[in-house]
């Protein structure tokens, strides 16, 4: 047992990954003992396709539950880099004026994926270039931007997470770290990536997942070396959010889903992993 003063993380989740309605999402995650939300979909449409008059709405019903909301977390980057940037910068400005409906300043990204048969290599300019545009954006605009490390994408292993950050160099520009998505593309989280990328880390999604498979399990049950990182984290002072991703059910190019019993299942094995280490959630 940890020696060291409790720490307090404020726990969110994807309310999508519970039920598609958000009056659900909310019930299931104050049940579970979170104060926030992480905003994906609501009523089965993607922020990136949300009306103003459906932003109201959703805000009204997490006002009305008591819930605010940690980030959105939108789909800007899931694309194939050849498009033009401007396909990607006029979604990124919808998710703003959605951010900013929800009151909440971040908004998760991704770095692109490339064609069969272009390696990380070949992209790498179109990708920075990229990357600095959205953030140039996101800077001008008061938010700030998590990218998430994703299979797939340029930034999938921590050198070029890293290579993102030192390159871009903007305070709009962070990373959301998942254990998970690492361990599916054969990196070992902690020991190869968190002390290099630790100075950017601002948002924990909390995921794990199998080495062999790259099954994704609950906290603990995986090879995503998440009590190494707990552990770390809390010794380096982290007080940002830890928001559920469990992905227990299914998974797909847009995000994935658990339902409420796996969800849960989920919300209580990071509990148990917390409570190790003297962190409270809230």
């Amino acid at each position: 047992m940890s020696k060291t003063p409790p720490a307090v993380w404020p726990l969110s989740g994807f309310g999508d990954e519970i039920d598609p309605d958000p009056a659900v999402q909310a019930a299931v995650l104050l049940a579970l003992g979170a104060s926030h939300i992480e905003v994906r979909s609501a009523w089965g449409t993607n922020v990136s396709e949300l009306e103003p008059e459906q932003v109201a709405r959703l805000k009204e019903i997490l006002d009305e539950k008591g819930l605010k909301v940690s980030a959105v977390a939108s789909p800007v980057g899931k694309v194939d880099v050849s498009l033009p940037v401007e396909h990607e910068l006029a979604r990124l400005r919808q998710i703003i004026s959605v951010a900013r409906g929800l009151e909440t300043k971040y908004i998760r990204i991704f770095s692109f994926y490339r064609a069969e048969g272009r390696s990380a290599e070949d992209i790498r300019e179109d990708v920075l270039a990229h990357m600095g545009a959205l953030a140039a954006l996101a800077a001008e605009s008061g938010v700030v931007l998590l990218h998430e490390n994703e299979k797939g994408i340029y930034g999938d292993t921590p050198q070029r997470v890293l290579d993102i950050m030192e390159s871009v160099n903007s305070p709009a520009l962070r990373i959301a770290w998942d254990n998970a998505n690492f361990v599916q593309v054969g990196v070992k989280p902690y020991t190869e990536g968190y002390a290099m990328l630790r100075p950017y880390l601002e948002y924990f999604q909390v995921k794990d997942a199998l080495a062999t498979t790259g099954e994704v399990v609950p906290s603990g049950e995986g090879d995503g070396e998440l009590d190494a990182t707990i552990a770390a984290l809390k010794a380096d002072g982290y007080a940002g959010f830890a928001s559920l991703e469990p992905h227990l059910a299914s998974a797909h190019e847009l995000g994935g889903f658990s339902g409420p019993a796996a969800f849960g299942a989920a919300a209580r094995a990071f509990a148990a992993l917390a409570a190790k280490h003297q962190i409270e959630l809230v």
